[in-house]
């Protein structure tokens, strides 16, 4: 990766070994081959252009007829989660980690929503509005910066 700069940025024609590399990377937290390869392709298609990440969107741009395998990969596959945060952990330490070159930032944000009928929206606070609301929230990794640190735990909330 060093010969198109920073390992932050890689090129696009390196982009597929290194989606390989991670996808191999983590596909022994998976039991079965079809559910690694499945799980490939729905990473590809999170990563991918597709516009709206919705289950038959991602299920048509994964080449699937519906979004029965995307729902069932999501809802009933057995995987170690925490093996597949540390094999990341490991990347991003392999990848960005030398001491004088980053810290990588994730930032959780809310989005406030009216209704509940979309994923993961639920009664919680969000900074946006200070208050306990009804919000969806993701995290996003917004940039790089010099001095690298990692927290050694992690969790969902």
């Amino acid at each position: 990766m060093a010969a198109c700069g920073s390992p932050a940025n890689v090129c696009v024609e390196q982009w597929s070994t290194v989606f390989t590399d991670l996808s191999e990377r983590i596909a022994c937290r998976f039991a079965r081959a079809e559910v690694r390869d499945r799980l490939r392709r729905y990473l590809f298609g999170l990563l991918g252009k597709v516009e709206r990440k919705n289950g038959w969107q991602l299920a048509e741009a994964i080449g699937d007829a519906d979004p029965q395998g995307v729902q069932r990969l999501l809802r009933t596959t057995r995987w170690d989660a925490d093996g597949v945060r540390d094999d990341l952990r490991g990347y991003v330490l392999t990848h960005l980690g030398d001491e004088a070159s980053g810290i990588l930032i994730v930032d959780e944000t809310g989005f406030l929503k009216k209704g509940a009928k979309s994923c993961g929206v639920a009664r919680q606070y969000t900074g946006t509005a200070g208050d306990t609301v009804n919000a969806h929230t993701t995290q996003r990794v917004p940039g790089h910066l010099p001095r690298l640190c990692l927290c050694e735990g992690s969790g969902i909330y």
